[in-house]
C-alpha cells in the first residue's frame, strides 16, 4: 500500500494578509490539488494524477534511497498571442506548484520504475517483485 507523507498545512499567512489588506472584492483562484488515483494488480501499481493543460517539463519525479518516491509539479501559464500587440489593463498570472510524497511498498523494483504524461495526466508505473523472489527462503543451517 502507498501511504502519502504527512506534512504541516497549517497557512496561517494568506489570512493575517487578507484581514491586512481587505482583498475580499479580487477574484479568488481556486486552485486544488490535482485528483490522484493508486491502482494495483499482481504485476505492478500505477498513480495516476490530472493535472490538465500541463507537459512532461512541467513533471519531475524522483525516488529516494528510503523509498521515498516524490511527485512534483510545477506549471507556468504564459498565454501570448504572436499575431497580436498585447495590452492588458490586468492580467492574472497563472502559476501552479504541486508536491506529493510517497512511500512506497518494500515489493516495488525501484530501478524500473516508469513515468510518462498523456493528454495532462502523470502515469507512474511501479513494477512489483515477482512473487517468487519476495517469498522467504528458508536457509539450512549447517
Amino acid at each position: 500500500m502507498l501511504y502519502p507523507v504527512l506534512r504541516d498545512m497549517n497557512n496561517w499567512l494568506d489570512n493575517n494578509f487578507d484581514d491586512m489588506l481587505d482583498t475580499s472584492w479580487m477574484p479568488r483562484v481556486n486552485f486544488t490539488a490535482p485528483a490522484i488515483n493508486v491502482k494495483e494488480n499482481d504485476k505492478d501499481y500505477e498513480i495516476e494524477l490530472a493535472a490538465p493543460g500541463t507537459t512532461k517539463d512541467d513533471f519531475k519525479v524522483n525516488v529516494d534511497k528510503d523509498g521515498c518516491l516524490t511527485i512534483k509539479l510545477e506549471h507556468k501559464d504564459d498565454k501570448k498571442d504572436e499575431n497580436k500587440k498585447e495590452h492588458y489593463l490586468r492580467r492574472e498570472f497563472s502559476y501552479s506548484n504541486y508536491e506529493q510524497a510517497l512511500t512506497l511498498p518494500d515489493d516495488v523494483e525501484k530501478d524500473k520504475i516508469e513515468a510518462k504524461v498523456d493528454n495532462g495526466v502523470l502515469h507512474v508505473t511501479l513494477p512489483r517483485t515477482p512473487k517468487d523472489e519476495k517469498e522467504t527462503k528458508k536457509i539450512e543451517v549447517a
